[in-house]
C-alpha cells in the first residue's frame, strides 16, 4: 500500500530569542493525536451506508447514460456480485499487470471480501437484459450476473477508510466500468462522491495507485487533480507504480 508524505512541522519562536524553534510535541500530545485519528476511522467504518449522506448522488444521467449507485460491503456480496466484480477486474486489468497478475490477482480478490471493503456499485437499468452474456459486448468474455430488479451492474468503486503515515485516508483500492460506460463522465462523478465521503468523514486525504503503463487511467487522474486543485478541499495522492511519485494536487487538513 502507499504511503503518503508527511507535512512538516510548523515552526514557532522559543522563548529564549532563538528565533524560530520546531518545538516537538510531548508523549500525551501524540498519544491524543493518535487517538484522536483512530476514533475517526472508527466512525467512518462504522458509518452503513455513505451513500446515503448524499442523495444527489444515487443517480447519474447524463450523455447517453443512465445508472443508479448503491452500497455495499465486502464481506456481505453476493456470490453473483463477487463473482462479477472479479471478472470485471481480470477483463480491466490482466494485460495492465502482465505475467504479474496471477499472484495479483490472489492478492485483489481477498482484499474485496474483507469485512473492512466498502463498495459503490453502478447499475444499468435494462429490462431487456437476461443474466446470461451481459458482458459479452464489452469484453468478448461471456459470465453470468444475477440481475438484481433487472438492473445490470456495470462499474463499482472499492474503498476503504485506512491510516498512512498516521494521516487517516479514503484509500480507492478499485475503480472500474465496463468498457461501454468509460468516456462518459462517470468516473469523475464516482471520484467526486469519493471526494464527499472524506470530507464528511473528515479524512485528511484520498489515497490510490495508478499503474505507470495505464496511459487512460494516468490521463484520467491528471485531469481530475488539476481540478480538484481548484475546486474541492482535499488532497488526491497518487502512487504511481515502479516510480514511487506522489502528486499532491490540493489542500488537506493539517495533519502534522
Amino acid at each position: 500500500m502507499a504511503t503518503a508524505e508527511k507535512k512538516r512541522p510548523r515552526s514557532r519562536s522559543g522563548g529564549g530569542g532563538g528565533g524560530g524553534v520546531e518545538k516537538r510535541p510531548s508523549r500525551k500530545q501524540i498519544l491524543g493525536r493518535k487517538k484522536a485519528v483512530e476514533e475517526l476511522i472508527r466512525k467512518a467504518v462504522a458509518v452503513k451506508d455513505h451513500l446515503a449522506q448524499f442523495p444527489d448522488f444515487h443517480k447519474y444521467q447524463r450523455n447517453g447514460l443512465l445508472v443508479y449507485l448503491e452500497s455495499g460491503h465486502g464481506n456481505q456480496l453476493p456470490l453473483s456480485t463477487r463473482k462479477y466484480i472479479q471478472n470485471l477486474l481480470k477483463v480491466n486489468m490482466e494485460g495492465q499487470y502482465g505475467p504479474e497478475w496471477p499472484s495479483e490477482e490472489k492478492i485483489k480478490r481477498r482484499e474485496m471480501v474483507a469485512p473492512e471493503a466498502r463498495y459503490i456499485f453502478v447499475r444499468q437499468s435494462s429490462n431487456a437484459i437476461t443474466t446470461q452474456n451481459i458482458m459479452k459486448q464489452d469484453s468478448g468474455l461471456e459470465f453470468t450476473h444475477e440481475a438484481c430488479n433487472e438492473d445490470r451492474l456495470i462499474g463499482f468503486v472499492h474503498y476503504r477508510f485506512v491510516l498512512e503515515e498516521d494521516v487517516p485516508v479514503v484509500y480507492v483500492y478499485e475503480l472500474q466500468m465496463v468498457p461501454s460506460a468509460q468516456g462518459k463522465g462517470l468516473g469523475k462523478f464516482l471520484m467526486e462522491l469519493i471526494e464527499l465521503i472524506a470530507c464528511k468523514s473528515q479524512m485528511g486525504a484520498v489515497m490510490l495507485t495508478v499503474q505507470k503503463a495505464n496511459n487512460l487511467a494516468m490521463a484520467f487522474y491528471k485531469k481530475l487533480s488539476d481540478c480538484w486543485l481548484k475546486h474541492f478541499n482535499v488532497t488526491l495522492i497518487l502512487q504511481i507504480c515502479n516510480i514511487q511519485y506522489f502528486a499532491i494536487t490540493s489542500r488537506s487538513t493539517d495533519w502534522a
